[in-house]
Parts: structure tokens; sequence; C-alpha cells
């Protein structure tokens, strides 16, 4: 099994930053693709960033593509998600997710394409 544990969510400020990061434990993620979700209030979970097993290729979501950069390191069991000139629509909380099984050099956008999930951390964006 895996467990994932997000940080450095907090309330901040339309144009200020966020760095996410995403912690493994229990079972290395080195070899899984990984992704990052979130869930606004009143709305359904959504897509937001997904990096290869080696971070050969990522996708983004068309709402963040440019401000948000998601990373990982692979010695450190981590993966993160930088997230400049942030705006009071990307207030929501913030998941990531651990997809257990092949292809690895794919990137994937489906919450059910995922088998392991953190708890989440909430993002604040204020005007």
């Amino acid at each position: 099994q895996v467990q994932l544990v997000e940080s450095g969510g907090g309330l901040v400020q339309a144009g200020d930053s966020l760095r996410l990061s995403c912690a493994a434990s229990g079972r290395t993620i080195s070899m899984f693709p990984l992704g990052w979700f979130r869930r606004a209030p009143g709305k359904e979970r959504e897509f937001v960033a997904a990096i290869a097993w080696d971070g050969s290729r990522t996708i983004y979501a068309d709402s963040v593509q440019g401000r948000f950069t998601i990373s990982r390191n692979n010695a450190q069991n981590t993966v993160d998600l930088q997230m400049n000139n942030l705006k009071t629509g990307d207030t929501a909380v913030y998941y990531c997710a651990a997809r257990g099984r092949g292809p690895r050099y794919q990137v994937f956008r489906l919450p059910n394409e995922y088998d392991y999930w953190g708890q989440g951390t909430q993002v604040t964006v204020s005007s």
C-alpha cells in the first residue's frame, strides 16, 4: 500500500505563489505516474496536472497551463506542484494521486486512472 500526504496549502492573495508537496510512504512511488487534482466547493474533482514516472512527460489543465508546474523527486519519493499567479478560482482542496500500474511513461487525466490518493490540502486564494 501507498500512503500519500499533501502539505503546503494555505491562505494567500491573488497573484501570490504556493508550493504544494506530496510525500509517499509505505512503498516507493518512483515508478508510478503521478497527478494532482482539486475539488472546489460544490464542484466535482478536476484534473490539474500529471507527470510520467521519470518526469519526461507532463500535462496540465488549460486553466493552470503556464502558471502551475508539476515536478517529482524519485529519490525522495515526492511530487510537488508549484503554483504561481494564483487566482480566486484556484481555491480548492488539492489532492495528489499515484497510479500503481503501467504504462509508466504515460500521463493520466481521469481520477479513476489512479489507485492511491492523499487526504488533500486546502488552498484558499483571496481577492
